[in-house]
């Protein structure tokens, strides 16, 4: 009986979360509250990623979100002595995946949500490695971490979330040893261009998505605004490239493909999704960007 409450209780949140979030024009979640109710609802069949997946060699979602994982490790150039930072860690996928691919020395999360930190840390304890990947429940814009104790500084689609960047690059560049590394995967948005009704559907899509995945206005980043904000924090060898032709359209696509990936979404989700994969994917995400960004602190 007990058990069966609980689960009514879970439904009946979830169930007028949706109602509010995705059907109220109006309707808006905190950063926690957008995870908690998406939980492990995921597309993904084996994992638990909530990255849109690096497209460019992948079949599958799970392929394509590790793929995204992987891209993320090499521009981070994550080797076996590196004691690294992971912001925004979701449900740690990519931190079990860099010590099953890199092998860091140790890798330190920080996550806000703390529904994911729990479930996480039982995956982490799970597969016996607790000892060398600690997760905590912390902000990435006030660390809870000493100055210049580690080598990587790594973010998988999360610093869109920061409130704001600014204060996340600020943090980051404390962190980290002199020569040490940031590289981050991100959502932007593209500069906008064409006549006054393309812009203004460009503004309106932007601020839309910015409403309704609690984007704070500062982060209302293009590319090169991007790097100037990496650069006015204090880093140097910034280099921030666009790789979206490799994630909104292909992942489009690979939905339209088939649809019973949805399936894995709670059904009130499921809707939107269905009447925007009628539409062309360059259509739907002309106005976002992709971005992996890497710098480093000065030396």
């Amino acid at each position: 009986m007990r058990s069966d409450s609980v689960a009514r209780r879970i439904w009946l949140r979830d169930f007028f979360g949706y109602l509010w979030w995705f059907y109220n024009p109006f309707g808006k979640l905190s950063v926690e509250g957008i995870y908690t109710l998406v939980h492990t609802n995921y597309l993904g069949e084996k994992g638990h990623y909530l990255n849109l997946g690096y497209w460019k060699d992948a079949a599958t979602v799970d392929e394509a979100c590790e793929a995204m994982a992987g891209l993320l490790a090499e521009k981070a150039e994550l080797q076996a002595s590196d004691h690294v930072v992971d912001v925004g860690f979701g449900f740690a996928d990519q931190d079990l995946y860099w010590m099953r691919t890199r092998s860091p020395a140790r890798i330190v999360g920080l996550n806000i949500t703390r529904s994911q930190v729990e479930l996480a840390r039982q995956r982490v304890a799970g597969e016996g490695l607790s000892d060398r990947i600690e997760l905590l429940a912390g902000s990435a814009t006030s660390m809870p971490l000493p100055s210049a104790a580690f080598d990587k500084v790594l973010g998988l689609e999360s610093a869109f979330h920061f409130d704001t960047r600014e204060d996340f690059f600020a943090e980051a560049l404390r962190v980290l040893r002199p020569g040490g590394r940031l590289a981050l995967a991100d959502v932007a948005r593209l500069p906008r261009r064409g006549a006054w009704h393309r812009r203004f559907l460009h503004w309106y899509s932007w601020n839309f998505y910015r409403w309704k995945y609690c984007v704070p206005p500062e982060n209302d980043d293009d590319r090169d605004s991007y790097a100037r904000k990496l650069e006015a924090a204090g880093f140097v060898d910034v280099k921030v490239e666009s790789i979206r032709e490799h994630v909104f359209a292909p992942l489009h696509h690979a939905l339209a493909a088939n649809p019973t990936l949805l399936r894995r979404m709670h059904f009130l989700a499921r809707l939107p999704y269905n009447l925007i994969l009628k539409l062309d994917g360059e259509r739907v995400y002309f106005a976002y960007d992709y971005l992996i960004a890497t710098a480093v602190k000065p030396a």
